[in-house]
């Protein structure tokens, strides 16, 4: 059973989020918080798979409430879905940033965020399909690639490098392993090993290196 806990301050949309989260066999919401003080209190005490945390909230919003998830090792594991009502928000480039799984749009399709909240906790990261390729864009405009010295970036083999340039497109594993004509268990080995170099917490932290490293691919 996926354990699922909401974090935001409209009871509507909690309402209508658990109402998708509970109808599914495999999942059920454990907890509900309007804050994001709320919310880590109720974490501690739930210890859910995923939260699916809304950026703009009163007093600790969705980022600050990241920030201390990942700096209390009681929550570093618990797997963050933004769902957001904004395709371009620079917010969202922080939750990211900040360690998110994924994000998706309150406007998202019922399957889609049910399917979001499997692969996320299958330990997958999920960025919404619709506007994947339109944050990379983004961040490729506003990042200023090579500013700042990546670590890890080095212990990279050439084939990560290469793997992880195109996790930059918004690609998923089984579209890079067609373009490179490699299995898909074999990229997503290759993504789990950079992950590792690089101490990302996701795939999403793993877009932003690659574009903050000017990683391309030929096209």
């Amino acid at each position: 059973m996926i354990r699922v806990v909401l974090a935001d301050d409209h009871e509507l949309v909690r309402m209508g989020l658990r109402t998708l989260v509970d109808r599914e066999d495999d999942m059920q919401v454990v907890g509900e918080a309007q804050s994001g003080q709320d919310a880590l209190e109720l974490m501690r005490r739930e210890r859910p798979d995923i939260l699916l945390l809304d950026v703009r909230m009163p007093g600790m919003d969705g980022l600050e409430t990241l920030r201390r998830m990942h700096a209390d090792p009681v929550l570093a594991d618990i797997r963050v879905i933004v769902v957001t009502t904004f395709e371009i928000d620079q917010y969202v480039f922080e939750a990211l940033q900040a360690g998110a799984s994924g994000f998706i749009l309150k406007d998202t399709a019922p399957d889609e965020l049910v399917r979001a909240v499997r692969v996320v906790a299958a330990g997958e990261a999920l960025l919404s399909p619709s506007v994947t390729r339109r944050v990379v864009s983004l961040f490729a405009q506003h990042a200023a690639p090579g500013s700042a010295p990546t670590v890890g970036l080095d212990e990279l083999t050439e084939r990560e490098r290469e793997v992880l340039a195109w996790v930059a497109t918004g690609e998923s594993n089984e579209e890079i392993a067609k373009e490179l004509y490699l299995s898909p268990a074999t990229v997503r080995t290759h993504v789990s090993r950079a992950m590792v170099k690089l101490h990302a917490r996701s795939r999403a932290q793993l877009v932003v290196i690659a574009v903050r490293a000017g990683l391309t691919v030929p096209r």
